[in-house]
């Protein structure tokens, strides 16, 4: 059996349908004139800087987001312990002396 009825939805949402955008929101029966009404969920659209690359290292990257400074390095089990050790340490160095470097460029 189909049923058919009438939504009211706000002319914006409608716009904003026609542009091909989705918009999430609830759906209820209103109290006092018992229609179905539409509501959008107000929200904001996500916007998210790219890291920027400070340096490309031997096993990963040294990189800079807005509020922090990130360090990956990735290596192989299969290297040994003793031999992860030692990469991490230089890897941990030469990202060090990038940060110092940009610091000492900044200043001057």
């Amino acid at each position: 059996m189909r049923v058919k009825k009438y939504i009211e939805v706000p002319e914006e949402i409608l716009v904003g349908l026609a542009e091909g955008k989705f918009i999430e929101g609830s759906l209820h029966r209103d109290k006092d004139t018992g229609r179905i009404v539409f509501n959008a969920y107000n929200r904001k659209t996500k916007t998210r800087k790219k890291d920027k690359l400070l340096a490309s290292l031997e096993h990963g990257w040294l990189k800079e987001s807005a509020k922090c400074i990130k360090f990956y390095c990735a290596l192989k089990k299969s290297i040994g312990t003793a031999r992860i050790i030692s990469a991490l340490e230089r890897e941990q160095r030469v990202a060090a002396s990038h940060l110092v470097d940009r610091e000492i460029i900044d200043r001057v």
